[in-house]
């Protein structure tokens, strides 16, 4: 059970939260803290130093200058503190970091999972499209926010520039006659009225086409949400840094496992390093078709080499075939053929902001004895070769191992 002390309980996110945690049975809140007196089932204080009550997390959803009056107690209690609120000054983020030194804290623009996929959706975008579209972001809020432009309109804007080469100057709006717009620029122009939760479009403009990325919010809920998994989230961490993407990427370092039976893992040892012979090899078997995959090359000192890699069973006549050749033309040259061979893929879109997965994936296999054959990664991607018959086990600890 996580212990949360709420900030800012007698606003409309604090009366949001406060429902929605009422249902959960991992998370409580015990205190809350607001200078507005409140009715909730919890006691209320007027500040932390004078709420006496333990607690494991400060969940902060109330303004700026609020973390002035809790950082230094959150920090002497040793509490994560997970700030859901916008409109920091650089002092602010300056104090974050220091304290972070010493507790987890977690911060964000967005407390919505959807604005913080929608993020990544951004990045790829801009990295893509390049230099050649102009790019805007409008954003739309309640007539009460009181900062402007929001803060996830600028954490989408950061997303834009860390898609790109060059980057992008923020402009706020335009007026006047001389506002023609110049390719460094990217726009940023706030709306607000009536009770707009939130609206969020980015504009990516190129020659005769647009192309829109956009999030809306119908209620506050999506907020309440990732604030509370934020909370369940930081409640586990170090001393640090930590913001909606370290969460996200946490819970995705895997999310799918699809096995491929039917491999076959080819080895060859002790051919000569001389790579017309590696490519005639590699030459034969596409001249038959088979494909090759999980490709390894180990040097060797005395002057040779080894490789290995995995075909499909279906190629397996045609591959001994063009081994057969290779080693009757190079004496030392010995080849291993292992069957009932399965490729397993560990993937996941957070393993490329997320290191040791393939560690932990290597460590519990071997816990459980089952013996890795070849592997070979890429940024979301790790593949194992196993035997077949180590499969379903391998499966089963896997998604035991990261919670899938």
């Amino acid at each position: 059970m996580v212990r949360v002390i709420l900030y800012g309980c007698s606003g409309r996110m604090g009366q949001v939260i406060t429902s929605m945690t009422e249902r959960l049975d991992n998370l409580s809140i015990v205190a809350g803290i607001d200078v507005y007196p409140s009715e909730r089932a919890y006691p209320v204080y007027q500040s932390l130093l004078a709420c006496p009550v333990e607690a494991d997390v400060l969940l902060d959803f109330s303004s700026p200058k609020s973390l002035h009056d809790y950082l230094d107690v959150a920090i002497e209690r040793r509490l994560a503190v997970v700030v859901a609120t916008t409109g920091l000054a650089t002092l602010e983020l300056d104090l974050l970091a220091k304290a972070a030194d010493t507790i987890p804290v977690f911060r964000s623009g967005s407390m919505s999972l959807g604005v913080n996929l929608v993020q990544q959706l951004i990045k790829h975008a801009a990295k893509v499209l390049g230099e050649q579209f102009d790019v805007e972001i409008i954003e739309k809020h309640h007539n009460l926010k009181k900062d402007a432009p929001s803060g996830t309109a600028l954490m989408l804007a950061d997303s834009v520039n860390e898609g790109r080469t060059k980057k992008l100057r923020y402009v706020y709006g335009r007026q006047g006659g001389e506002a023609q717009r110049s390719s460094d620029e990217l726009g940023i122009h706030s709306l607000r009225g009536g009770t707009i939760v939130g609206e969020h479009e980015v504009f990516f403009a190129g020659k005769d086409e647009v192309i829109t990325i956009a999030h809306q919010a119908f209620s506050r809920q999506v907020f309440a949400t990732g604030a509370v998994l934020a909370a369940s989230y930081i409640f586990e961490q170090k001393p640090g840094m930590y913001t909606m993407q370290d969460m996200i990427t946490a819970k995705s370092a895997i999310t799918t496992l699809l096995a491929q039976p039917d491999q076959v893992l080819v080895s060859i040892e002790n051919i000569p390093r001389n790579m017309s012979i590696v490519t005639d090899l590699y030459g034969a078997l596409a001249s038959n078709d088979v494909f090759i995959d999980m490709i390894s090359h180990t040097g060797a000192t005395n002057g040779h080499i080894a490789i290995a890699f995995t075909i499909n069973r279906k190629d397996l006549i045609k591959t001994r075939d063009v081994i057969a050749t290779l080693t009757e033309t190079q004496g030392e040259t010995k080849a291993t053929i292992s069957e009932n061979i399965t490729k397993l893929s560990v993937e996941g879109p957070g393993m490329e902001f997320q290191s040791g997965v393939a560690y932990k994936v290597f460590s519990c296999m071997a816990k459980a004895d089952i013996s890795i054959f070849a592997v070979t990664t890429s940024e979301n991607k790790i593949e194992y070769a196993i035997y077949s018959t180590d499969v379903d086990k391998a499966i089963r600890i896997i998604k035991e191992e990261f919670a899938i």
